[in-house]
């Protein structure tokens, strides 16, 4: 039997699900101060913002867009919130990486009715590299920023990105060459938004319309994959971790997340969660939300 309320719940929660998205995605981009290479392909670059204001020493935020992974969305539509940050006196470094699909996979990319997510391994290589890299580009393009204070936030697939970057040094020794670090690496901590934070999770939830088991490529080696690619997997990391998660997101449930949280709880390691109420997937990086505001705060008391 059709259930009228639960139709109801839906028709309004696809409705507020627009209109936060359509919020996000309304300002516009802000140019950076300075961009840096970190590779010779054309998404491997970084936007550096300074902090304004002009105060030296300023922490530095690594930041990691989401959008399943996939090759539509880059890091312009993250450019007002590297904005706010650095209103609020924080230096940003705003990070593209490979998504989407490669040439060879387009026709498996046309039978998904879209680009597919990520590329293995280029996506890992480019986080893996960005983050090696960073220090030495910040030092050259923005020298007012203090890389001794870096804190990484992602969203969405950029928080699922984050937590993986904190762990590279608990990943598996077979790890493909370039991933594993082998120390911890020097973070105040992470702060994820709506992370795709465990990945059997999201793919039984079918997140992002099976964006996840795209990331990973063939069914056969999915398991094989995952243990070098799930944070979840990758616990315990023991840097600073905190998720700021909407209650009411349908894009990415708090449900993924929690699976993380749990984890994480079975290693022995806290990790913060910050769950809103009344809020989707979108605010979290909207500076015209009460959401981002949180966000900038949940940064700030990790980077000082």
């Amino acid at each position: 039997m059709p259930d009228p309320a639960a139709d109801d719940a839906a028709r309004e929660a696809a409705a507020r699900d627009a209109a936060e998205e359509t919020s996000a995605l309304s300002h516009p981009a802000v140019a950076p101060d300075a961009t840096a290479a970190y590779g010779e392909h054309p998404d491997q670059k970084v936007d550096f913002y300074a902090p304004r204001g002009g105060q030296d020493g300023a922490p530095l935020v690594v930041l990691l867009h989401g959008g399943a992974w996939r090759a539509p969305y880059g890091r312009l539509h993250v450019t007002p919130l590297a904005d706010f940050l650095a209103r609020r006196g924080l230096a940003v470094a705003n990070v593209e990486y490979r998504r989407g699909a490669a040439l060879p996979q387009q026709r498996e990319a046309d039978a998904v009715g879209g680009p597919v997510a990520g590329r293995w391994p280029d996506t890992f290589d480019d986080i893996a590299a960005a983050m090696d890299a960073l220090p030495g580009l910040a030092a050259a393009a923005l020298p007012q920023a203090d890389p001794r204070r870096l804190v990484i936030t992602g969203h969405s697939a950029g928080g699922h990105l984050a937590l993986w970057a904190a762990a590279r040094h608990v990943l598996p020794a077979d790890a493909p060459s370039g991933w594993r670090l082998p120390r911890p690496p020097g973070l105040r901590g992470v702060v994820a938004l709506a992370p795709v934070a465990d990945l059997r999770r999201a793919a039984e939830l079918d997140v992002c319309g099976g964006a996840v088991r795209q990331l990973l490529g063939p069914d056969e080696q999915f398991d094989e994959r995952l243990t070098c690619a799930d944070p979840a997997l990758l616990l315990p990391t023991g840097i600073a971790t905190t998720i700021v998660h909407g209650r009411a997101d349908t894009v990415v449930p708090p449900a993924v997340a929690e699976a993380y949280a749990d984890a994480a709880a079975k290693a022995g390691e806290p990790v913060g969660f910050t769950l809103l109420e009344d809020v989707g997937h979108f605010p979290l990086i909207d500076p015209a939300s009460d959401a981002c505001a949180v966000v900038a705060e949940e940064i700030a008391q990790l980077a000082w």
